[in-house]
């Protein structure tokens, strides 16, 4: 029998080839039809391997779902960036490879995040996602969050609803 590991843990900069391959699937999945074709394009191309490894030498934290040796996820916390918010922590983006949603592993990486956050004496914490990712609404609202604020994003000519959770 064999034995399945599913770890959380910082990113290095060798997984950067891999956490980019999942900020693409990711975000292909996520945002196609969302946002439009060409900035989503452009968001792409610019976080490849050089971006992500830069990126795991802060200033967020990059945490990464390490499934049996497959990146399967990653998720960047730190500080909430909307100081008009009384909650000290923020998780800015978390994604799962499209194969590995639906199973948990969702859950497990968002556990990992809100524990780091804690252990580094954050209180509450705030996710930010669009109105109409319906798939990250239902995934937060089950999660304990709160949507209670909103705001714009700008996407060329395209200004589209985001929501932010809350967690006290």
């Amino acid at each position: 029998m064999k034995t399945l590991t599913i770890d959380v843990r910082r990113a290095e900069p060798n997984d950067a080839t891999a956490v980019s391959e999942v900020h693409r699937e990711a975000w292909s999945q996520a945002y196609a039809g969302l946002i439009p074709h060409r900035q989503l394009t452009e968001m792409l191309e610019r976080r490849g391997e050089a971006w992500w490894r830069r990126a795991t030498r802060g200033p967020a934290t990059l945490l990464v779902l390490d499934v049996a040796g497959t990146i399967a996820g990653y998720a960047t916390v730190g500080l909430n960036r909307a100081r008009a918010l009384p909650q000290d922590g923020e998780i800015y983006e978390i994604y799962l490879r499209p194969e590995f949603q639906g199973i948990g592993m969702g859950r497990k990486l968002f556990g990992e995040s809100c524990r780091l956050l804690r252990s580094l004496g954050c209180k509450g914490l705030v996710v930010w996602c669009l109105e109409d990712s319906e798939h990250a609404v239902r995934f937060f609202r089950r999660h304990g969050g709160q949507d209670m604020v909103e705001g714009m994003e700008g996407f060329g000519e395209v200004n589209l609803r985001k929501l932010g959770f809350v967690w006290s």
